[in-house]
């Protein structure tokens, strides 16, 4: 009896220790995704505003499925560019040696609002007295082993015509 209790025990307490190695393993992926997807935006953040387009967007269904790609408000060229914006879609190894997919979404939007006319022509409601902004979406992707395809992070961003 002693020893069955005494084996209860000890696999509880193995079990504590895989839950906590699991827990630590999720936190440490996020982490990287989150250092993944702010390097991203300081690439957009540190061209100018002509150039914050999607660079070559590809069309399967995992970008495209995405709640932040946007048919007919995205944006996918730009103006006064010395050189292209990062590619819309990279898979790359981290600095854990984990693949990543980041995705990046480019689209017009308004304070408040959804943008109304066309995406070549853009208008923001008058009822939000604002003008159109791009709006930059980074989505980190699993892109490897048994959470393939896994949102980690998911991080946005608007750019004004007023900060170049």
């Amino acid at each position: 009896m002693a020893l069955t209790l005494l084996n209860i025990g000890i696999l509880a307490i193995v079990a504590a220790f895989q839950a906590g190695a699991l827990a630590i393993t999720r936190a440490s992926r996020t982490a990287t995704a989150t250092t993944v997807a702010d390097k991203q935006m300081e690439l957009f953040r540190a061209v100018s505003y002509g150039c914050v387009y999607e660079n070559s967007p590809p069309a399967n269904s995992t970008y495209t499925g995405d709640s932040a790609y946007d048919a007919t408000f995205g944006i996918t060229s730009g103006t006064s560019c010395s050189s292209p914006p990062p590619s819309a879609s990279v898979t790359a190894a981290a600095a854990d040696h984990h693949s990543y997919r980041t995705d990046t979404y480019v689209a017009w939007t308004c304070p408040g609002a959804n943008p109304t006319g066309s995406g070549a022509s853009p208008t923001c409601p008058s009822s939000t007295n604002g003008r159109p902004l791009k709006k930059v979406t980074v989505v980190v992707r699993d892109a490897s082993g048994a959470n393939f395809g896994r949102e980690l992070v998911r991080e946005s961003s608007t750019f004004d015509q007023a900060y170049g």
